[in-house]
């Protein structure tokens, strides 16, 4: 699990809580009519704007937030580099073995064109491809949030004027005039809920995952043309290892 997405949402839960029950309690947020608008109005619009297969994955796309795939760069450097040395020593035919049971896949389809003897434009081409359209689904499922977000806030501007309309037609009923107002209010506060707590925080953070891995996937990718190409295993690390911080890079032919 990410920790920092688990203890900021967490932590945006609980102080909205103890704000909420330090005040008038929870009770009074609680409000069926205006959920049905912020909530249940903002998600069909998404049913409206999205394919149906996206939204059904939406939760997947939401956990992703909190359990990222992660990548062990350092590692991957460390492996490209062997196989660079073995390649250069024995040939690339030599990497065969290896790549069949290389578990990563983008490597695993790399490795093999470049042992296929494949043209070097054709693998960048086909592998860069690859990342792209990865990142272009990434980024459409990142998007859904992110116009949740959009959404969410403007039904909730129009629940805002849903409550003042009931409110002002029953002007001269004063009992009335509480429970409009609560739906005219609480909308705007689901709305701000919803956009600022999940929306856009989970969009933003899917980005990030993304692009952590498109930046792999491009490691990985320099690491292929440069086995292919023959490169001097040192000359390849410390091409790899400008994808690292750099208190990070350590070199281990030091």
């Amino acid at each position: 699990m990410d920790l920092g997405s688990v203890v900021g949402i967490s932590l945006s839960l609980i102080l909205l809580g103890t704000a909420m029950m330090l005040g008038v309690g929870i009770g009074p947020y609680l409000d069926i009519p205006s959920i049905l608008i912020t909530v249940g109005g903002s998600i069909t619009s998404l049913l409206i704007g999205y394919k149906m297969e996206s939204m059904k994955k939406a939760f997947t796309f939401f956990m992703i937030a909190f359990k990222p795939q992660t990548f062990d760069v350092p590692g991957l450097i460390k492996k490209l580099v062997d196989y660079s040395t073995q390649a250069r020593r024995d040939g690339i035919l030599s990497l065969e073995q290896q790549s069949n049971q290389e578990e990563n896949e983008f490597l695993k389809r790399g490795l093999n064109m470049a042992i296929d003897g494949a043209e070097p434009d054709s693998i960048r081409d086909l592998l860069e491809t690859d990342m792209d359209r990865t990142l272009d689904r990434h980024k459409s499922n990142a998007g859904i949030f992110d116009t949740w977000a959009a959404y969410a806030g403007a039904y909730g501007m129009l629940g805002t004027l849903i409550g003042l309309v009931a409110m002002l037609l029953n002007m001269s009923d004063p009992a009335s005039i509480g429970p409009a107002m609560a739906v005219a209010l609480l909308t705007t506060f689901y709305g701000s809920f919803i956009g600022n707590i999940v929306g856009s925080p989970i969009a933003n953070i899917l980005m990030i995952r993304a692009n952590d891995e498109a930046l792999v996937k491009l490691l990985i990718i320099e690491g292929i043309m440069s086995i292919q190409a023959g490169d001097n295993p040192r000359a390849l690390e410390a091409k790899l290892l400008t994808f690292l911080p750099p208190n990070q890079r350590v070199s281990q032919f030091e």
